[in-house]
């Protein structure tokens, strides 16, 4: 695979000292200046992970997704080409903000800024988290993943997949139609839910311990953020909350996720919905809330648990394919 990883994601926004109070005293990360219209975040090595800019505008977003060098960008480059997507071969001053040698700019089909680059600058001072937390699972994981709402899946999979090479990890249709793609042995870094309209949902997070996500679901509590309650997911293992950010999206702080091995995974549908329990999604219509609880009350009458559902074969394995798209390929 030419992608390696979600290296950094940006977003528009003017209320930096929410997003500043967010970041670090819900969130955990470290809050970076960059003058007076731009807040970076750390949570590793790297000089920055998460940006806000503030000379853009509310629901700006983009995603920086990392090749391993100046030859994997080209030859990434020559390949949207081919497909027909339009690259911009970016100046070096926009990579110089990004923080890293090179990058190129395109967009997806629901419209979504991508940007791929190599070359990440590493800071020389260690991460300061901005609560006291073990910190973030990045590395060869990348930072975490994004969940993308869209007005029809296929058009925008069959870009993530056929093009950019993501496999397809699994996918759901009730309480809501999703699909999950890994890049990597992160078993989703990147999700599409199918909503009638284009936007973002959330960025995930994933901590080191479990006791971190709770504080934080403390703090969210406390603050009157949790969007979506604890609870487990049934396809990545990941135990995790939902909090509403400054901005019009969540952001899930997770803890234990599960990794996959890209090079011999078969997509699934799952039939027991996205969390083996808790997840009340308040974002939801009544009746998908309804249909969803029914499918935590079952699994829990049956009681389900998660490597249970993993290691004995639980999840009706597919063939590699999905009944309303027929392009889907388990990888590229």
């Amino acid at each position: 695979m030419a992608i390696l990883g979600l290296g950094y994601a940006g977003f528009g926004s003017d209320a930096l000292d929410d997003w500043r109070q967010f970041g670090t005293g819900l969130v955990g990360l470290q809050a970076i200046e960059r003058g007076n219209s731009l807040l970076a975040f750390r949570m590793d090595d790297r000089k920055q992970r998460i940006v806000i800019d503030r000379a853009q505008g509310e629901g700006t977003r983009f995603f920086g997704w990392e090749v391993a060098d100046a030859t994997a960008l080209d030859a990434l480059a020559a390949r949207l080409e081919r497909a027909g997507v339009a690259v911009t071969s970016e100046p070096q001053t926009l990579a110089d903000a990004r923080r890293v040698r090179g990058l190129i700019s395109f967009r997806d089909p629901a419209g979504n800024r991508l940007e791929a680059f190599h070359g990440a600058e590493i800071d020389d001072t260690p991460f300061k988290p901005g609560r006291s937390i073990s910190g973030f699972r990045t590395g060869a994981l990348g930072l975490g993943h994004a969940v993308l709402t869209v007005e029809h899946i296929a058009p925008v999979m069959s870009f993530y997949v056929d093009v950019l090479g993501f496999g397809l990890s699994d996918y759901i249709e009730k309480p809501f139609r999703a699909c999950f793609f890994h890049v990597n042995a992160r078993h989703h870094s990147l999700a599409l839910i199918e909503t009638g309209s284009n936007g973002m949902h959330h960025l995930m997070v994933e901590l080191f311990s479990l006791d971190d996500v709770g504080q934080a679901y403390d703090v969210a509590q406390q603050e009157d953020r949790v969007n979506v309650t604890l609870g487990r997911h049934t396809n990545d293992l990941m135990t995790s909350f939902y909090a509403r950010s400054p901005s019009a999206f969540m952001v899930e702080c997770g803890w234990g996720g599960r990794e996959i091995d890209p090079a011999n995974w078969t997509p699934f549908e799952m039939h027991d919905g996205p969390s083996l329990w808790g997840h009340e999604r308040v974002w939801l219509s009544a009746e998908d809330r309804a249909v969803a609880r029914e499918m935590r009350m079952r699994a829990a009458s049956e009681g389900k648990r998660a490597p249970v559902q993993v290691m004995e074969g639980n999840f009706r394995l597919m063939s590699g394919t999905c009944p309303w798209w027929d392009g889907v390929k388990a990888e590229s």
